[in-house]
């Protein structure tokens, strides 16, 4: 069998996440589109559930386990495992093996999974040799670095790579683009306060840019952004990066209007 890396038209398994699943389904089929147009097959596994990283965070080691074991099982069969999303993606590719440590039965499937398990823009740059897209979208952009995408993925300069391509954008630096937005998953919840100090850090420099648009590639941490630019009035509008790399950037944007299940 070819490797997986060379193969034309590879099995992508995609894992939708549950904020995409169930707050913003168009990043599913935005990344479901991209992917097609890398060449990809593409299944989206009917048992995916939570990756397990709320559990993980918390301390909850046996049901992050138990999580764990049943995306390993439902993924396997795939050349790749593709998600939208930075933090989920670092789930599985930077977490999962440690969590299995030492699991005669668990710690090599999960090393294995870990070994083909990509963040989107990052597999559609990095695997693929994708260097633009065909999509059109006349705005003024900034980027935010989500931190786990950033810091255990090496993502940053792949999704400005494919942001430049789409006609018609202009995207402008964000100062402290790598500094957390104050989500942080559970974070936001233990720590209300420092959350919203720090959010309101990050929509002060979004604003400075001019900006019209903001962009990452986590939904969690475009909820929380979005959450605080709309409290504070603003009219700057909050997108996933694969909805404008897609040209699927026509709808309301995060928080501005109802979604459908996927």
């Amino acid at each position: 069998m070819a490797d997986a890396n060379t193969k034309s038209n590879p099995h992508v398994a995609l894992l939708v996440t549950c904020l995409v699943d169930l707050m913003r389904p168009e990043i599913g089929f935005a990344a479901v589109k991209l992917l097609e147009q890398a060449g990809c097959r593409v299944s989206v596994p009917e048992a995916q559930t939570c990756c397990g990283q709320p559990a993980y965070n918390s301390g909850d080691r046996a049901d992050a386990q138990a999580i764990a074991r049943q995306v390993i099982a439902a993924f396997e069969p795939y050349d790749f495992v593709v998600v939208p999303s930075g933090s989920c993606a670092g789930m599985l590719h930077a977490h999962y093996p440690a969590l299995f440590a030492g699991d005669a039965a668990w710690e090599k499937r999960a090393q294995a999974l870990a070994a083909k398990t990509h963040e989107l823009v990052s597999f559609l740059t990095d695997q693929r040799g994708i260097t633009g897209v065909p999509a059109h979208l006349d705005a003024v952009a900034t980027y935010h670095d989500s931190c786990s995408g950033l810091r255990e993925l090496g993502i940053r300069e792949q999704p400005r790579r494919l942001l430049r391509s789409v006609a018609g954008l202009t995207l402008r630096e964000l100062e402290g683009s790598n500094v957390c937005c104050g989500f942080g998953g559970t974070f936001c919840v233990k720590y209300g306060a420092i959350s919203d100090r720090i959010v309101a850090d990050k929509t002060a420099d979004i604003a400075a840019t001019g900006a019209d648009l903001l962009l990452a590639g986590d939904l969690g941490c475009l909820m929380n952004m979005a959450g605080k630019l709309s409290r504070q009035g603003s009219r700057i509008e909050c997108r996933h990066v694969a909805e404008v790399l897609a040209d699927m950037a026509d709808g309301p944007a995060i928080g501005r209007g109802p979604v459908e299940p996927l």
